[in-house]
């Protein structure tokens, strides 16, 4: 029921500030209480933080710092002469359990991840300042007690620090220990390995960009960004951003766009701003992170929402969610991802403004993967999303929202209020530009859907299927199949025994740049070659003979350990 990973996403990282103020404020009055009830370390800016999740609720925490001067630095004067030797140390602070979740798994699930951070920087030692309420618990987990006490009042600290040895002992931390070290040999192994026998291949140079962002961007594209900006309250230029959303709309199909700066996730908040205004109840469908995001973005503001969920990688099935809709007459919208990134899903919109239009739900759309990669007609979507960048080819900083039914601005003193910065109607009104917008991003974007337009369509699909074929030869799991996937995102599930960080850091040394480094990407062990923009066709051979070697080499080192 747990899962424990770093923390990387903004509302996790709020759940760890509120977690901070209930454990150093109400339970150990370290701090003061403030009317926010929350708690921002002094630190914050260099903590990474271990976290514990039950669902979407951060339900235990603790932050990790390499940086000197740490916060024992600052209470006990000529800190290093009570530790023993070492050659590496760092601070782990902030530890911290709901008391409902204070349980052994949610104890090791927390120690794995200090392993995981400490052993790759070469940390032989760790500090921590316990609370002298728990001292006997970190006896259990190994740390020893050296100096006087820290704090004050209610709130007293007793210094200890754990060896990498005396971890070694330690039931909790045996298995991280032993694991993480068993990936450092592996590692010391292949290195040698390549030394004996015959040298990698040479780097791509320049390297090839199989990211689903930042893309590649033409020379021309990137010299709109160098001219001198221009006024954005200019005749000329509000000229430009109409004929600019023009071309936009024409080519999803759509009565009107709205252009933002911001990313696609601004995007979809404007999104959810209007579902708040409609103040009716609706869906969420989701099959994979990004459909998880708007489930999120929903809760956030407070929508009536309907979670329909299928696993990561699997379609939706549209005759149920046709029969469900009949039997549910008060759904007034639906929100959906066409192309689900994460796992290359494209989800068929065709079906869903089908079966919207059939029953006066409003369609709303994230497709911020979709336009420019594929077919993207918009005719019975109520609101949709893009962005500048990714296969629309320019730099990303522009959001996009399409609409298909004008919006109007929120009324002052409406029941659903607006930041103006959100309020659709608001860019509707004013021709586009309500704010200051980069002049810059909006001819580079402009520049770059020239490119698009000379770009084929066939030619991506044909070089999605060369990939394919080439990844299934190694014998690679793709994670969606061919008829139900994007041309432009093809996600490769490895074999557990292989790590897809190291392929993705193998494939980056010799110049080939996939994504894999997402956090839901390293939990399920997947990397994605992504067709987006203009990207080099000519390296996609090289890229699975690159890949073909680093495999063997994988499994050549496991079936050795």
């Amino acid at each position: 029921m747990y899962r424990f990973k770093f923390a990387t996403e903004a509302w996790e990282i709020e759940q760890v500030h509120c977690l901070n103020y209930q454990a150093f404020v109400e339970e150990i009055p370290q701090h003061p209480p403030n009317p926010e009830r929350r708690l921002v370390d002094q630190f914050h800016a260099e903590n990474t933080y271990a976290i514990g999740l039950a669902g979407e609720r951060v339900v235990a925490m603790l932050a990790l710092r390499s940086n000197r001067p740490f916060s024992l630095d600052r209470k006990l004067e000529n800190l290093d002469r009570y530790l023993p030797p070492h050659t590496s140390v760092c601070e782990i602070r902030l530890l911290y359990v709901l008391p409902e979740h204070r349980n052994g798994k949610v104890m090791r699930g927390l120690l794995e991840l200090v392993a995981d951070y400490c052993i790759p920087r070469g940390h032989d030692l760790a500090l921590i300042s316990g609370t002298t309420r728990q001292e006997r618990f970190y006896r259990n987990l190994g740390f020893a007690p050296f100096g006087p006490l820290v704090g004050s009042g209610d709130a007293v600290f007793q210094p200890m620090y754990l060896t990498l040895d005396a971890g070694r002992s330690r039931a909790p931390w045996v298995r991280a220990i032993r694991a993480l070290e068993a990936a450092e040999a592996r590692r010391s192994n292949r290195a040698q390995e390549w030394g004996q026998a015959e040298p990698p291949a040479p780097r791509l140079d320049p390297p090839a960009n199989f990211l689903p962002g930042p893309v590649n961007i033409p020379t021309d594209v990137l010299a709109k960004m160098a001219a001198p900006p221009i006024s954005h309250r200019g005749a000329q230029f509000m000229a430009d951003v109409a004929r600019l959303q023009a071309r936009l709309c024409s080519l999803v199909n759509a009565q009107g766009a709205a252009l933002l700066t911001g990313s696609g996730t601004l995007a979809n908040e404007v999104v959810a701003a209007q579902l708040a205004r409609l103040g009716r109840k609706g869906w969420v469908l989701t099959n994979g992170e990004f459909g998880e995001r708007l489930v999120g973005q929903a809760k956030r503001w407070g929508l009536e929402a309907t979670v329909v969920a299928e696993a990561w990688g699997c379609p939706f099935d549209y005759a149920a969610l046709e029969q469900r809709l009949a039997a549910d007459p008060d759904v007034g919208w639906l929100w959906c991802v066409h192309s689900e990134t994460s796992t290359g899903m494209l989800n068929d919109l065709q079906a869903l403004g089908g079966i919207c239009r059939r029953y006066g739900v409003k369609l709303c759309a994230d497709c911020v993967s979709a336009i420019g990669a594929v077919p993207v007609d918009l005719r019975d979507v109520y609101l949709a999303t893009g962005t500048s960048g990714k296969s629309l080819g320019s730099l990303a900083g522009l959001a996009l929202v399409f609409w298909n039914e004008p919006p109007a601005p929120a009324p002052p003193g409406s029941s659903h209020p607006l930041p103006s910065y959100l309020d659709l109607g608001l860019y509707h009104a004013t021709g586009g530009v309500p704010f200051t917008v980069s002049t810059n991003l909006v001819y580079a974007l402009d520049a770059a859907l020239d490119h698009l337009a000379r770009r084929s369509p066939d030619a991506t699909q044909a070089a999605a299927a060369q990939l394919r074929a080439g990844l299934r030869a190694l014998g690679l799991t793709i994670v969606v199949e061919d008829a139900l996937a994007s041309p432009a995102v093809t996600t490769v599930a490895l074999p557990p025994a292989v790590s897809s960080t190291a392929v993705g850091d193998a494939l980056a040394a010799q110049g080939f740049l996939l994504s894999y480094q997402s956090s839901y990407l390293v939990k399920r062990n997947w990397i994605q070659v992504c067709l987006m923009g203009e990207f080099r066709q000519d390296a996609l051979e090289p890229l699975v003979r690159a890949l073909a070697r680093i495999m063997a080499d994988e499994r050549r080192l496991e079936g050795a350990t």
